[in-house]
């Protein structure tokens, strides 16, 4: 009922930029927090950043002053502009986004998407 579908990964030189982006699509009444979280081979999925409807944002220490997070409320879209990339921010990203369905607006219900691979050539 609901689609997260990334696009933007790819492979860079460090040092390098990339730009993800996730738009959501389907049944849904409105969005409460998006974000974007990785997982490097062997590694368990961790946050990468996240922000509220409202704008609010958080980020892991290993990517604040690099990588900035932005959403557009009107078209359920969220994006990850990634600067200075790191060898170390190689892995598979994933969009999330907190969604309250048409049918039933006081649950609010985790959808992700299926993920862009990011890798930082050294």
């Amino acid at each position: 009922q609901v689609q997260l579908v990334e696009s933007g990964g790819g492979l860079v030189q460090a040092g390098g930029s990339l730009r993800l982006s996730c738009a959501a699509s389907g049944s849904i009444f409105s969005i409460d927090t998006m974000g974007w979280y990785r997982q490097a081979p062997g590694k368990q999925r961790d946050l990468v950043a996240t922000i509220t409807s409202g704008g609010s944002t958080n980020y892991a220490d290993s990517v604040k002053g690099r990588f900035t997070i932005s959403r557009d409320n009107a078209k359920n879209t969220v994006a990850l502009q990634m600067n200075s990339l790191k060898p170390e921010d190689t892995a598979l990203y994933y969009c999330n986004a907190n969604v309250r369905r048409l049918q039933s607006r006081n649950i609010v219900y985790p959808y992700w998407g299926q993920g862009t691979q990011v890798t930082v050539s050294s």
